[in-house]
């Protein structure tokens, strides 16, 4: 019993430790139909980009995540532990979209990527990049987001 305690209590302070205070900034981007300002956490190391938005059960609006690498190249992103659809947003060193991948089925190991060279990725809720007309060649803005 006491064993069985201690792992339960271990267990939960091992989750506790993982959660961290990412900083916060955010990603303007100029679309046809006006600006649109996402506030998104930095994830700026590899373990945090590699923790991203899995076991979150809810995501506001305007809300998300912003993943900066330290190369350009193809990057591309499971959702084993994820429990939201999320857009994913990838943008080029020039902060221009590469490409998206739209409503990504979450829980899953499929690998998403645009197949094209990016710096930065932006994870926001499903379905909102088209509610923006985010896509190709829109130009993004960051505030607040070191480099």
């Amino acid at each position: 019993m006491r064993r069985a305690l201690f792992l339960l209590l271990l267990a939960c302070h091992s989750q506790a430790a993982e959660k961290t205070e990412l900083r916060v900034g955010s990603v303007r981007f100029e679309t046809p139909r006006g600006p649109w300002i996402v506030k998104v956490e930095i994830a700026a190391n590899g373990a945090d980009r590699e923790r991203g938005l899995m076991f979150r059960r809810d995501l506001p609006q305007d809300r998300g995540m912003i993943f900066l690498f330290p190369a350009t190249a193809e990057h591309g992103f499971w959702m084993h532990n994820t429990l939201l659809s999320l857009d994913m947003i990838f943008l080029g060193e020039d902060r221009t979209v590469v490409g998206v991948v739209e409503r990504a089925e979450p829980r899953t190991d499929i690998v998403r990527t645009v197949k094209k060279p990016s710096r930065y990725v932006v994870e926001v809720g499903g379905g909102e990049a088209a509610a923006h007309a985010v896509g190709p060649g829109t130009r993004a803005v960051f505030i607040d987001i070191p480099e």
